[in-house]
């Protein structure tokens, strides 16, 4: 298909009409020229497709699906090839429903467990979301369907979603909220990019030419078309000026007339126009020739895959006395209403009307376990009756182990808005203590999207992180708790001890419509590393029913240029009696940096099966971007010359290896330097130093002159000489003048720093 030839004979309102949607899920159609509409549906763990009545945060009903584990489970996985695995399944649904583009992977960074819409994103961690993003992105586009990375960028809160400004600077958004967006269009092109509602520093991201073009085409190489959230433009002719081609939903002709407009009156390029209809065009094209609607969907496979990829997830946090897996010949009590009606995805826009749900109830009796049932709490009155609290206390008593299923009801977290704390409802919480009080043996099973406290933690022996692990959560849950599945998932998350201990916590949500990201890099365990501070559990925490021993840390070499790569190399074995994954995760830092940076920071993991007894050797390979940190001086990312840290472990707390290697920069940063410059910057550079040496003596001898303090036993008491080498390396060149070092004038002085600034 000639699409620059289509479009060039297309009328100018015809070509403003393409560039918003027909209705709610469909692209237009221009007869005129056989040009067919296409469908897009919310994601990114299901299809959630409406043919009627489209109301977006799924007040009505859609198509019934398969609901997959939420992204907040399945980063959880550190497994990439599954998650591969389960774009594929989407995709094969999007073709049978003759959808052209699933609306996810949504990569928002957790920048706070408050954010209503946590369940949705993957990780605090840029590097693991990038991964997952990308693998789930190639598994949906290898079926020819597109994807819709969201939400371009900055989108970590609900509140005011549509109108709040993330101030942010750029060091910032380049190492936490841009990498993951930056990995998934440079290795796997999504179709699409969808931009957030949010402003980033007062600008709205759908009218951003920095985002939209500079960084995401310009830089990334992007070549899809970039769609707005769904009401997200402000001013649709600065949108396409800006790089934003499809306004969704539709705009009813209002904004299609302004593009006419502004291009007749010469505000706007009509060649702009041209280019967001050719980049609509390509890919509805690429859907349409690729079309495969005779694909078939087999509802209960994709069933039983959730369920695979939900027990995959888990994450096994506490394990005390080895009281898990349980024994299918004890009896067991199953506690708490999600046990029989699960909470396993959020509330909103990707929320899927299921064609089975299975609870851990109804599965367990499948399998003919010995499991008595109490109700605990009601979801709907967030309450726990006494009557109810008894009758769990009484199950508990009569069970050799008691499982509690607690977590966040839907109405805690949810697309729209954010969460306000981070308890638990206080009921559950009431049942667990009794629960734990009846019966030292009990377990706590958590359905939840982002991290809660857990004042019960002292109190009960296990505790099995779930998060939203999809419709097959049940099933999910009993292969695990009874041992069918050895629990491999680590979190993607740390779990404060208490919200205060957040980074953001005193600037989240903002003030008014604006929100500044102060905490700048230090998200999540990068903020917790660089404090010392005790967490609950930290990212990258995840037990096993058998064990693992970390061993022979290997560099390729001691020392690289920045221009080069390095290989690390890692052994890991099953020292337990249990088959099991292990996931080898490894770490960078600065030993000694100038800019401030973490302590460490994930740059590589592997998710490997092993058998008792069974070694494998691991590797990754590091480049530039492993080393480097971004630059606002010279916008670029820059490795600082030194020695760095390279750790393996299980997790951000857990790492028993380290290496060093020293890395050696190719680009010198820019150096200017003026009367203001001190002494101190000056010194560090060697070739300044040597040009600037006679100043340098001069200074000295001032402040190293006795006479000059009086010679007094009194005043050297009082100036000791590292006070006096300390105040000369902080004062300006200028200071040589202020304290009368003789024979230096302020052309020889001038004149230097010309040298100076010549020779970088």
């Amino acid at each position: 298909m000639d699409i620059k030839a289509l479009v060039s004979q297309m009328t100018l309102e015809e070509k403003a009409g393409l560039c918003s949607g027909d209705d709610f899920w469909h692209t237009k159609a221009v007869e005129r020229l056989g040009i067919p509409r296409s469908m897009v549906s919310d994601g990114p763990h299901g299809l959630r497709k409406q043919d009627e009545e489209a109301d977006h945060l799924g007040i009505n009903d859609s198509i019934k699906a398969v609901c997959f584990p939420a992204a907040s489970a399945t980063a959880a996985s550190f497994d990439p090839d599954m998650i591969r695995g389960m774009g594929e399944a989407l995709g094969d649904s999007c073709q049978h429903e003759k959808v052209s583009v699933i609306l996810g992977p949504a990569v928002n960074i957790k920048r706070s467990p408050l954010c209503g819409r946590n369940f949705e994103y993957f990780s605090e961690d840029p590097y693991l979301s990038g991964a997952m993003a990308t693998a789930l992105i190639q598994g949906v586009q290898s079926r020819n369907i597109g994807t819709s990375i969201k939400h371009f960028a900055l989108n970590s809160q609900e509140h005011r979603r549509m109108s709040s400004s993330s101030d942010c600077d750029e060091r910032t958004m380049r190492e936490i909220y841009f990498p993951a967006f930056e990995q998934a269009v440079r290795e796997a092109q999504p179709w699409t990019v969808m931009c957030s509602y949010n402003r980033i520093n007062g600008v709205y991201a759908s009218e951003n030419p920095w985002l939209l073009t500079e960084v995401l085409r310009k830089e990334w190489g992007f070549e899809g078309y970039v769609v707005s959230d769904w009401g997200a433009v402000s001013d649709r002719v600065a949108g396409v000026a800006a790089g934003l081609d499809l306004e969704m939903p539709a705009s009813g002709g209002m904004n299609d007339a302004l593009i006419v407009e502004a291009v007749r009156s010469g505000k706007l390029d009509e060649k702009l126009v041209d280019q967001a209809c050719e980049r609509i065009l390509n890919i509805v094209y690429r859907y349409t020739e690729n079309a495969k609607p005779d694909t078939p969907w087999d509802k209960e496979a994709q069933h039983r895959q959730a369920a695979e990829i939900a027990a995959d997830c888990m994450v096994l946090l506490k394990n005390d006395g080895a009281v898990l897996p349980l024994s299918k010949e004890d009896g067991i009590a199953f506690i708490g209403e999600f046990a029989e009606k699960p909470r396993f995805q959020g509330g909103g826009s990707s929320h899927i009307n299921c064609f089975r749900t299975t609870g851990a109830l109804e599965a367990a009796k499948a399998q003919g376990l010995k499991v008595t049932y109490a109700q605990g709490y009601s979801v709907a009155a967030d309450d726990a009756t006494d009557e109810m609290i008894a009758e769990a206390v009484a199950a508990a008593k009569q069970a050799k182990v008691a499982v509690v299923f607690a977590g966040l009801p839907d109405a805690y977290e949810s697309e729209g808005y954010d969460r306000t704390h981070m308890r638990m409802p206080e009921c559950q919480n009431r049942v667990i203590e009794a629960v734990a009080a009846a019966n030292p043996r009990t377990v706590v099973v958590l359905h939840n999207g982002s991290p809660v406290e857990m004042p019960w933690i002292g109190r009960v022996q296990a505790v099995l992180e779930a998060y939203l692990g999809g419709q097959a959560v049940g099933e999910a849950e009993v292969k695990v708790l009874f041992g069918d599945v050895n629990p491999s998932g680590h979190l993607p998350e740390s779990f404060p001890n208490k919200l205060e201990d957040n980074p953001s916590y005193l600037y989240y949500g903002g003030e008014g419509n604006v929100t500044e990201y102060r905490e700048g890099i230090f998200v999540g365990y990068r903020y917790y590393d660089k404090k010392k501070m005790d967490v609950l559990f930290p990212f990258g925490h995840g037990l096993s029913y058998t064990t693992f021993e970390y061993s022979d840390l290997k560099l390729s070499a001691d020392r690289i240029a920045d221009t080069g790569t390095l290989e690390a190399r890692v052994s890991v074995k099953n020292t337990g009696s249990r088959a099991g994954k292990a996931v080898v995760q490894l770490y960078v830092g600065d030993a000694e940096s100038t800019p401030i940076r973490p302590v460490r920071e994930l740059k590589g993991f592997r998710k490997v099966m092993l058998q008792p007894g069974e070694s494998k050797e691991v590797a990754f390979t590091l480049d530039k971007r492993s080393f480097a940190y971004w630059n606002q001086e010279i916008h670029d990312w820059h490795v600082e010359s030194g020695v760095f840290t390279v750790e393996a472990g299980a997790s951000s707390r857990d790492l028993p290896l380290k290496a060093e290697v020293t890395v050696e920069s190719t680009v010198e940063l820019p150096r200017r330097y003026t009367l203001d410059s001190i002494f101190m910057d000056i010194m560090a550079d060697p070739k300044a130093k040597e040009i600037m040496m006679p100043v340098i003596r001069k200074t000295m001898e001032i402040f190293g002159n006795e006479e000059s303090s009086g010679g007094s036993e009194a005043a050297k008491e009082a100036v000791s000489e590292d006070m006096t080498m300390a105040m000369m390396n902080y004062m300006p060149l200028r200071g040589a003048f202020s304290f009368g070092t003789g024979g230096l004038t302020r052309e020889l002085v001038l004149e230097l720093i010309e040298k100076m600034n010549k020779e970088k």
